[in-house]
């Protein structure tokens, strides 16, 4: 088989991987990416895009389940579990088809096929055992991501304990699930399932959900979830499942005491590790630490010529912060010096209900740093587009440095706080203090004023509450 080379082969075509190629490819290198599943990683075939499908039809569910606030009516309103996934995979494979127009539009090479180093400057690509290509690059890129953590005695069977995967195209409906794990993948799936009828219990290990957000974040949302009625359990333990025909116990230790709590399903959401074996590694200088690889922050590792970038590399894993290493990376191999990524500019977003988005430090990470702190909070009920809406409940909290005024960190959660954390994120990358967040024209009525009031709160000048 003849050898075929390039300037930069990228294995793995998931966000971070595709958009690292498509980068190298306006700069004029020859680009090519291996992939052994779908085009579009796990963010777009398995992750990002088909949950937010999900959730916006178990919103939908219950919005039509709220109608009288609104002032209409409607009888008999049910929904179809198949017809909700079938829109769901069909975004995904819509948008997977988008990105295999965008590598020929780019004129990257697509492998189709597993890809393993095979000594300097090489990969070998093979497909069900067989060789499909050998190729040959200066530049090596790996963007294999991360996959779904396995602990023992809750080990996912496919039928009554699920993964993400499982529970994105569900067999059934389940009227009683248990979600373990509440981190963004938990909350999202918990939400889902709870908007459409299903009675949830969210277990989690750790004091309080949502643990990386700030704690009165946490503490809102969970409020805010047992409202909606689900069971909520922190501090907790699984000690073991005891499977059924059709239905899972699970024997949980929370509060010094033991309860069992027997379910239809189980979605096990305890984080992720990184997709490091059958990759070549072995025999190279590249570090493996708790099952990612280490870099520096051009996505270099300890092997010349290999580097690495994305859920690979370590948290936060998030496909945004996958695609901006790729394009560091790619820049630095061209010799641009392109700026380091600042993991405190990067936004974090759970598309649970309600929504919540972050940027930045918690008010106890920001302690713990040595600032003195100004905290702003605003809530929603004192701003007039979401009250209009009737999505009242949400808030908004900011963090300063009380001697400089520099926004420390931006923490939300209420209705698309998602789409606004862009505003903090932006005004914190550009270093702006609170005198320029101030001074900005927030329009009326928006659900963004709120951002401006939590501002204002920090320096005692809110107006609105």
């Amino acid at each position: 088989m003849a050898e075929q080379s390039f300037d930069v082969i990228v294995l793995g075509g998931g966000p971070g991987g595709y958009v690292a190629a498509i980068r190298a490819a306006q700069l004029g290198m020859k680009t090519a990416v291996v992939e052994r599943e779908n085009l579009g990683g796990i963010c777009l075939n398995w992750g990002c895009i088909p949950t937010k499908a999900l959730l916006r039809s178990s919103e939908i569910n219950h919005l039509l389940h709220t109608l009288d606030a609104y002032g209409f009516a409607a009888d008999n309103i049910r929904f179809d579990i198949g017809k909700i996934v079938k829109r769901s995979r069909a975004i995904a494979n819509q948008l997977s088809g988008g990105v295999k127009h965008l590598m020929r539009k780019n004129k990257v090479t697509v492998f189709d096929g597993h890809g393993k180093l095979a000594g300097k400057g090489k990969l070998a690509v093979t497909k069900d055992g067989k060789p499909v290509a050998d190729l040959a690059a200066k530049h090596i890129i790996l963007a294999t991501g991360a996959r779904a953590r396995v602990l023992p005695g809750i080990e996912p069977d496919g039928k009554l304990v699920w993964t993400y995967r499982e529970a994105m195209v569900p067999d059934i409906m389940p009227k009683r699930l248990i979600v373990i794990g509440s981190g963004a993948i938990g909350a999202e799936f918990a939400s889902f399932y709870l908007n459409l009828g299903a009675e949830v219990t969210l277990v989690e290990v750790l004091d309080r959900i949502l643990p990386v957000e700030d704690a009165e974040i946490s503490a809102f949302v969970r409020k805010a979830f047992e409202k909606q009625k689900m069971r909520i359990l922190t501090g907790a333990k699984i000690q073991g499942l005891r499977k059924g025909a059709n239905e899972v116990t699970a024997v949980i230790e929370a509060g010094g005491k033991v309860q069992e709590i027997t379910a239809d399903r189980v979605i096990s959401a305890v984080g992720i590790v990184g997709n490091v074996e059958d990759i070549g590694l072995e025999g190279t200088a590249v570090k493996v630490e708790r099952s990612h690889v280490v870099t520096d922050p051009y996505g270099r590792t300890g092997e010349p010529g290999v580097y690495a970038i994305g859920d690979l590399t370590g948290p936060p894993w998030l496909a945004h912060k996958a695609s901006h290493e790729g394009v560091i990376c790619i820049e630095a191999i061209a010799g641009m010096h392109p700026h380091v990524m600042d993991v405190t500019n990067i936004p974090g977003c759970t598309y649970c209900r309600p929504q919540v988005a972050s940027v930045g430090l918690t008010e106890e990470a920001a302690k713990k740093a040595g600032h003195e702190v100004k905290i702003g909070r605003f809530p929603f009920i004192g701003n007039g587009k979401a009250i209009a809406m009737g999505e009242p409940e949400g808030m908004i909290k900011t963090v300063f440095d009380a001697r400089t005024g520099e926004l420390l960190g931006a923490h939300m959660a209420g209705p698309e706080v998602t789409e606004m954390i862009q505003g903090y994120t932006i005004a914190k990358t550009m270093e702006t203090t609170e005198v320029e967040l101030m001074e900005t024209v927030f329009p009326h009525p928006t659900v963004s004023e709120a951002m401006h009031e939590a501002v204002l709160d920090a320096y005692g000048r809110v107006i609105h509450i």
